[in-house]
């Protein structure tokens, strides 16, 4: 029998990110970053000119931070205690947002930290991909973790039936961003969101839809 299945992002839910990223703009580079900023081809200004650096400009700058500064990242408090304690019930795999080139160093970095499940990369919504490790696991649950709202509505759209967990592990950003309609609830900490998923695996059902009309569940900030 197959078990139920966890699938999750890294950046900003297994990993912190663009606080590492802020402080390698400001080190490197003289560049200020507004870590709070949701547009950031508005939040990155060049300390010395006061130019705010072009979206075109920051892709290549977030390119060269995954080239060699991943060493930066760290563990989300909580995060490799929960994951263990999800493995007694449930598969887990990580869905992240990086080029396929990536996937090796990614799988390195999260080793570091004693995190050994398979490791999907992909590039654009989540949707597709997620359905492909559905058909691949075939679990009779499921429960997808992830920061921007606008994966859950890739995921919602692509695979209803997954329950899904709005996490933005960061407290800098955090606050300043709404609830994703298409998530089920919102959860910025390890420790309750751990009883939810839980709760989801025991229930063993699909989830309901959400169409974008709101969320269900609980809410905690972290």
């Amino acid at each position: 029998m197959t078990r139920p299945l966890l699938i999750t992002d890294c950046d900003e839910v297994l990993l912190h990110m663009v606080a590492h990223f802020r402080d390698w703009l400001d080190e490197a580079h003289g560049i200020d970053f507004a870590i709070a900023d949701e547009n950031w081809g508005e939040a990155l200004v060049r300390r010395d000119t006061g130019e705010t650096v072009p979206m075109t400009d920051v892709w290549p700058y977030l390119d060269s931070f995954f080239d060699t500064e991943m060493e930066r990242q760290t563990p989300v408090k909580g995060m490799i205690e929960a994951l263990d304690l999800i493995t007694a019930h449930a598969d887990i795999v990580v869905l992240t947002n990086l080029p396929d080139h990536r996937r090796q160093p990614r799988i390195d970095q999260l080793a570091r930290h004693g995190i050994g499940h398979e490791v999907y990369c992909n590039q654009g919504g989540k949707g597709a991909a997620l359905a492909a490790i559905l058909e691949a696991h075939r679990p009779p649950v499921a429960v997808f973790v992830d920061d921007l709202a606008l994966q859950h509505r890739s995921v919602a759209e692509a695979t209803p039936e997954v329950w899904r967990l709005h996490m933005i592990a960061e407290p800098l950003i955090a606050p300043g961003r709404p609830q994703a309609p298409d998530a089920h609830a919102r959860i910025d900490d390890w420790a309750h969101a751990t009883d939810w998923i839980l709760a989801r695996f025991a229930e063993g059902r699909p989830a309901p839809a959400t169409a974008g009309a709101g969320l269900t569940g609980a809410t905690h900030a972290a």
